[in-house]
């Protein structure tokens, strides 16, 4: 009797185990002190730990310079390299006073090297000093909505005044690999020289390039202040994702567990697309339904066992009454779980539908027939 109640609880606890593993109730073990992992397409968060905490972020800084650097910078501009450059401490991709480089070799350095004198170099090209390239970097991230990030140099060595978040540096990398070139970039395991001009060769200091399926991005940082660092994204059965890690024992797989978590554990749900026809009812119209279109993609990130819960409600305007203008927002899809209100896009007229009065009822009611009829003897 004892061992067949002993066999019953393991197979119970077993199944336990398994049920909440399903279930996505299960958080991640790692050994960082902050850490968040996010849908790229979406930025919902799948699993966050101090992700709003303030901290030092090392290298991961050259995130938000490399992507300054795509879109104000020209990559084909020849950058004189100061002696102000050559001499920033930390890692180097050897710069030499007075050499001339391109703006993309340079972003290639700082990306996968980690230069920290390629970095100085980009912002004296971009802003004529680090202090007022800070200024750039801080517009951008707040315009990235990165509202707990402070930078004062464009490398992260250390400084109090320098710091973000998890959250923050995972929303910077999640705009930045909406650029195409930034991609390239940052899932390259080894660029050398070659007909661009690049004089150098370069091996990406992210070693989940190699040893994690579907890795494609994105940066490493290391100070002894912010210790081991590590922002990643891989991409698996067409979503994308983005992990970050802070002053971790193990980022690689601290960072390879995030990702595995919510591959396993969530799903990316499209509602609707862009542009997807939707008609909706128009009392007062000409027509008794008023033809629509969405006015962007819907999508929503889950636990896979919540999917079949979701419900998609269309919602007209209050008091939604003619003439409604072409453009014109008439309503909302929206998506709901368990009582709340998970997204939402815009429902747009399609069509113009004047006011309902006797002129407009003679004219729709003249016009159709008569277009009708000019169509079928091939007049229009």
């Amino acid at each position: 009797m004892p061992k067949r109640f002993n066999l019953l609880t393991v197979i119970l606890l077993v199944m336990m185990v398994i049920a909440l593993s399903r279930s996505g109730l299960g958080a991640p073990k790692i050994t960082a002190d902050a850490a968040v992992v996010l849908d790229a397409r979406t930025g919902s968060i799948i699993y966050g730990s101090s992700s709003y905490q303030r901290r030092p972020p090392a290298s991961i800084t050259k995130i938000l310079t490399g992507i300054i650097a795509l879109e104000t910078g020209r990559l084909h501009d020849q950058v004189l390299v100061s002696p102000d450059a050559v001499y920033t401490e930390g890692s180097s991709i050897y710069l030499q006073p007075g050499e001339k480089i391109t703006l993309e070799e340079l972003i290639w350095g700082a990306m996968l090297e980690s230069g920290n004198d390629a970095c100085v170099a980009i912002a004296e090209y971009l802003a004529g000093n680090e202090y007022e390239f800070s200024y750039l970097q801080n517009r951008k991230a707040k315009a990235i909505g990165a509202w707990d990030t402070q930078f004062v140099n464009p490398h992260g060595l250390p400084d109090p005044e320098h710091y973000s978040t998890a959250y923050d540096l995972g929303l910077m990398a999640r705009y930045a690999l909406r650029n195409r070139k930034f991609q390239q970039i940052v899932r390259t395991c080894e660029k050398k020289p070659d007909q661009t001009g690049m004089a150098r060769s370069y091996i990406n200091t992210n070693r989940l390039l190699w040893s994690y399926s579907g890795c494609d991005g994105v940066k490493t940082g290391t100070t002894r202040e912010a210790g081991q660092c590590l922002v990643a994204s891989a991409s698996r059965r067409g979503r994308q994702l983005v992990a970050v890690v802070l002053h971790s024992d193990n980022r690689w797989e601290d960072a390879a567990r995030l990702l595995d978590y919510g591959f396993d554990h969530t799903e990316l749900v499209k509602i609707a697309a862009a542009g997807q026809p939707v008609k909706i009812k128009l009392a007062d119209g000409l027509e008794p339904g008023l033809d629509c279109r969405t006015a962007s993609d819907l999508y929503i990130v889950l636990p896979a066992a919540k999917v079949p819960q979701v419900n998609t409600k269309y919602v007209t305007l209050p008091n939604l009454k003619s003439p409604v203008f072409r453009g014109e927002k008439v309503g909302e899809i929206q998506v709901w779980l368990d009582g709340n209100l998970l997204a939402r896009t815009n429902l747009l007229a399609a069509v113009t539908m004047p006011a309902r009065n006797w002129f407009t009822v003679l004219i729709w009611r003249g016009y159709r027939p008569l277009l009708a009829w000019l169509k079928k003897w091939h007049v229009l």
